[in-house]
């Protein structure tokens, strides 16, 4: 299932960043755009309403939502090296490759199989300002807003962090930042997950989702995929170790992981020279 219009331009604004080696820029092109004050009105509205009684309700009907959803929407996704995590038993950090708004219900599949219940998932907080059943389920759904503010992230979302997994709760944090649509390669991550995976002290469960064509269109531009979901070996911080130096060390191998998972999967080295097979499902116009 492909969420949004002609993917055209944001395809052509992938290839000139790859070409530039700008890996974690944005390339949607429907984002919403907000001033700060509209951010930190949001933000607030969403701080304000997060504790009340009609949140939770709200809350169960998304993760209902969410829930079938992802059910429906994974149906023939296959899931392997669940072997890697059967010893973890508690909250973790967890990451994975962002290529669609829909690609977090492979990892919920994943995360539900190894035990975990819930499944909380860092956003951006333009996010929230989405609109119809997706905005809902921003708004409603196990988010936790990431906003670029010292205060902020002092005062709420560590500390959010921090609840969830200290109550044993799985949290998704896409360390590429910005999602590429149908990028099939992993880009070098950002240290933001492994910090607070080292200052928690719990693992990285560390995800590579590889992206299959199927022979079916999904429309003219796009072929329907299904997904691989590759669970990797988990990555402990090391407790002898400063939190920048232990955080540095787990996000190198995250990335190591990932970059060989995706070789073993399509069988070619990890470059970031642009090729039409990066798009998965992608009909480029000289196939069309």
């Amino acid at each position: 299932m492909l969420i949004g219009g002609n993917k055209e331009k944001v395809i052509a604004n992938m290839r000139s960043a790859a070409e530039r080696g700008d890996l974690n820029c944005k390339v949607e092109t429907d984002d919403p755009v907000l001033s700060q004050e509209e951010r930190e009105r949001i933000v607030r509205h969403y701080l304000d309403n997060y504790r009340t009684i009609g949140y939770r309700f709200c809350n169960v009907c998304a993760r209902a939502l969410t829930d079938t959803a992802t059910r429906w929407l994974n149906r023939s996704t296959r899931i392997e090296g669940m072997e890697n995590i059967k010893d973890i038993h508690g909250g973790a950090i967890v990451t994975s490759n962002h290529f669609s708004p829909l690609d977090n219900t492979a990892v919920r599949k994943a995360m539900n199989r190894a035990g975990y219940r819930r499944l909380f998932i860092v956003s951006q907080e333009t996010n929230l300002a989405m609109k119809g059943w997706i905005g809902f389920l921003m708004n409603h759904e196990d988010i936790i807003p990431l906003v670029h503010h010292s205060e902020y992230m002092r005062k709420y979302f560590g500390p959010m962090i921090r609840e969830r997994l200290k109550r044993g709760d799985a949290v998704l944090i896409y360390p590429e930042q910005e999602m590429w649509f149908h990028y099939r390669k992993p880009r070098p991550p950002k240290r933001g997950a492994y910090y607070y995976a080292a200052v928690n002290h719990v693992p990285v469960i560390s995800c590579f989702v590889e992206i299959r064509d199927l022979p079916k269109k999904e429309n003219e531009e796009f072929h329907q995929t299904r997904y691989v979901m590759h669970i990797l070996k988990p990555i402990y911080p090391d407790p002898d170790k400063s939190v920048r130096e232990t955080s540095r060390e787990m996000m190198r191998l995250d990335y190591q992981q990932k970059a060989a998972a995706y070789e073993q999967a399509y069988g070619k080295k990890l470059t970031y020279d642009f090729e039409t097979d990066d798009i998965a499902g992608w009909i480029s116009p000289e196939e069309a």
